[in-house]
């Protein structure tokens, strides 16, 4: 079920996406079974070439993480997506929160600023 927190997560993390974008939606609802899940594509953002699908931001609010550290959590996370962060996937940010920390603050934070690349 999609939900007004859902929606307002999947339009702040980008839409439905490419290939990987699918892949990694899918691989994370399997393995966490989240309430809500957000995958944006930063990558146009990193100067590569369009359809690159190579830099990735995540919002997984999961049951699972609950009494969990972040470190913990962002090791589920990499875990459920080690294939793709061995190939086509250089970099990946990860907002990892528990159904009550997403229900106090249900806000996905802005994308960090690319630092580089080739775009110098």
């Amino acid at each position: 079920m999609r939900g007004p927190l859902l929606a307002a997560a999947g339009e702040a993390m980008g839409g439905t996406g490419g290939p990987l974008a699918r892949t990694i939606r899918a691989k994370l609802t399997a393995a966490l079974q989240p309430t809500h899940l957000g995958v944006r594509d930063d990558s146009p953002r990193h100067g590569g070439p369009p359809g690159a699908e190579t830099h990735f931001g995540v919002l997984v609010v999961s049951g699972r993480f609950t009494g969990l550290p972040l470190l913990q959590r962002h090791r589920l996370v990499h875990e459920a997506l080690q294939a793709e962060l061995a190939g086509p996937l250089h970099a990946l940010q990860v907002i990892a929160r528990t159904p009550q920390q997403w229900q106090s603050d249900p806000r996905a934070p802005p994308a960090p600023p690319c630092l580089g690349g080739s775009k110098r």
